[in-house]
């Protein structure tokens, strides 16, 4: 049987304008998920460590920091030396294909869940590195993941038929302030809110055209149509208009609860 990819690869050209990534169907009868390179690809598990292994016998060498941490029982946790950091950024950057990958074939549950691992892994070498420089060799990268995990989530929300965009722009919101939260505490000058990085760049214009697809409200139709109408000078229609929002608003003011006694 030869082992030569070209057959694998025959019709799926690289493109480097896009992520470009499929499921398929595994010998083991299970799915997977191939990401294309431009000099081949790479095939991941869509669940647990994208490599299928079990480092230490644990789902993600991530379950078994946090295992240990918990079962430390007050004592100190070692510090996470360069070794123990090379391996964490190992499964880090396994996790970050995957979720490159699931964000092109619109899969929005799982980048959220590989998204949130890799936070968790900036979170652990925080706590626990040797030194500064270490950890922010991985610390550099939460405005992208936080990014990604903010876009997956309102992808989520509005995509499936679920329309829910109020839900969409807090998720968008938050994570444009996590990641000016984030500056603001590592900025090694005067943080200054009015310079935008690109991660921030995206989520704002996300954000932007969120507001812009949100259907309206009935209030928010009429009082359009109201400004219309006086800019137009038509007064008469305003004075209706004018009449259906006010009792709209009465509708919408519930009666002050009575004190029982």
């Amino acid at each position: 049987m030869s082992k030569d990819i070209s057959t694998i690869l025959e019709g799926w050209d690289y493109d480097p304008s896009r992520v470009s990534a499929r499921w398929v169907k595994g010998e083991d009868g299970g799915t997977k998920i191939q990401l294309r390179l431009d000099l081949g690809l790479f095939q991941l598990e869509p669940d647990g460590r994208p490599d299928g292994t079990r480092p230490r016998g644990y789902p993600t060498l991530l379950d078994c920091y946090l295992t240990l941490e918990r079962t430390s029982r007050g004592k100190p946790f070692p510090s996470l030396d360069e070794s123990a950091c090379a391996e964490l950024q190992q499964e880090a950057v396994q996790f970050y294909y995957r979720y490159l990958s699931l964000y092109a074939l619109r899969h929005y549950e799982g980048v959220i869940r590989d998204t949130r691992h890799n936070m968790m892994i900036l979170e652990l070498v925080e706590r626990h590195a040797e030194d500064e420089d270490l950890a922010w060799e991985f610390l550099q990268f939460y405005p992208y993941i936080r990014m990604m995990n903010a876009r997956a989530s309102a992808d989520q929300f509005v995509n499936d038929n679920r329309d829910e965009y109020e839900m969409a722009i807090l998720a968008v919101e938050q994570g444009l302030e996590d990641i000016r939260a984030f500056w603001k505490k590592h900025d090694d000058t005067e943080y200054d809110a009015d310079i935008t990085t690109d991660e921030e760049e995206v989520l704002a214009e996300l954000l932007d055209d969120l507001r812009k697809r949100k259907p309206k409200s009935k209030s928010e139709r009429l009082r359009e149509d109201l400004q219309r109408a006086i800019a137009l000078e038509n007064y008469e229609k305003a004075a209706t208009l004018r009449d259906a929002l006010r009792h709209m608003d009465k509708k919408e003011v519930k009666p002050a609860r009575q004190d029982a006694r």
